[in-house]
């Protein structure tokens, strides 16, 4: 595990810029995490009934995107699991711009979801090129 050492900036700039950037990827994950505790929000987040089928579909999404935002949360820390973590990442921000794309762009709750991924592309890159270099 790596050190919480605040100095470790002084042996290496790009680790502070790395886990800050990593930070940022887990906050982003958070809020559609969220509903998995809270099913409410999914009316107001996404426009769907948190008790139909699709709402119970958000629900379980939320559970997966909990796992998500912990996994970012622990590359904070664990250079051990950064490139795993950054393959997580990449999936999940890349993937989600790339199905918004391909439906052409629609208006609505999924526009908020693309802009955000869209400002996390510059985080992802910061933690794929410490991650692989």
């Amino acid at each position: 595990m790596a050190s919480l050492d605040p100095y470790i900036a002084r042996e290496n700039p790009m680790e502070i810029w790395t886990r800050l950037a990593w930070a940022a990827l887990a906050l982003l994950h958070v809020p559609p995490a969220a509903v998995a505790v809270a099913p409410s929000l999914t009316e107001r987040l996404y426009g769907a009934d948190p008790h139909g089928e699709i709402g119970i579909l958000v629900v379980h999404r939320g559970v997966l995107f909990a796992a998500v935002a912990v996994l970012a949360a622990w590359a904070v820390l664990d250079p051990g699991v950064r490139r795993s973590a950054a393959v997580m990442m990449a999936l999940s921000v890349c993937g989600f711009l790339a199905v918004y794309a391909r439906a052409g762009f629609p208006p609505g709750p999924l526009r908020t979801i693309a802009l955000a991924d869209t400002a996390a592309l510059l985080p992802l890159a910061v933690v794929v090129v410490a991650a692989f270099r």
